[in-house]
């Protein structure tokens, strides 16, 4: 019973996709991450679509690929720039406009039962970060004047994930307890159906020893006629 616990466990865990955040600006490139290991199963089919992953391919595809080429894109604006035979698709999203927020998933289908990996993805975006002119120095306006922008890569999913993670860590936290709930519910309910099956069984036996054990009784409190 331990085992079987265990594996219903390892199947709750392994279908739950993961989750992240990402923040892009209006106007500027975006990447949404989403990696698997080519060394341990090779180049794999895989699709991004628009919602969440769902139990099988992905909602709303907007870009698909099997065996490393792609086969389905709704949009030019939708590239995969990372190294695809590396294990690197993440999504990028060139020009990003207000209409592109929003959940996106990422499903990598790999051979076997419940193997797929699922990320979910979700999309902000803003307005792009103005150029500020710091001509202030030692207290006193300088007549030569140095722009300051931002030096990070606009849509940089590192600093994408970075800045998000504020934003979405009371959404995160509040997923990952409704997760684990669930698996600790689900596996209490295996318990006690296991519990109560064993229970029936073991009473329906005593009931049948003791049946028989009367009979018996009965059969040899019966006098024999001489």
């Amino acid at each position: 019973m331990r085992g079987l616990c265990f594996f219903f466990l390892s199947i709750l865990t392994r279908v739950s996709p993961t989750s992240s955040g990402v923040i892009g600006f209006i106007g500027h490139n975006v990447t949404l991450p989403c990696r698997y290991d080519t060394q341990s199963h090779g180049v794999l089919s895989f699709c991004w679509g628009r919602g969440e992953v769902p139990r099988s391919k992905c909602s709303n595809t907007i870009l698909s690929s099997e065996d490393g080429a792609v086969n389905l894109r709704k949009s030019s604006r939708y590239q995969l720039l990372g190294r695809v035979t590396d294990g690197d698709i993440s999504l990028t999203i060139l020009n990003a406009q207000w209409s592109d927020a929003g959940v996106y998933g990422c499903r990598v289908e790999i051979p076997g039962w419940f193997n797929d990996y699922k990320a979910n993805t979700n999309l902000v975006i803003e307005e792009a970060p103005v150029e500020q002119d710091w001509s202030l120095i030692g207290g006193r306006h300088n007549e030569q004047s140095e722009t300051w922008t931002t030096s990070a890569e606009v849509g940089d999913p590192t600093l994408g994930i970075i800045r998000s993670e504020e934003k979405f860590k009371a959404f995160l936290r509040v997923e990952n307890i409704a997760r684990m709930g669930a698996i600790f519910f689900s596996t209490i309910i295996i318990i006690l159906v296991f519990i109560f099956l064993g229970r029936r069984f073991q009473s329906r036996g005593t009931l049948e020893h003791l049946n028989a054990s009367a009979a018996e009784n009965i059969y040899e409190s019966v006098p024999v006629p001489k």
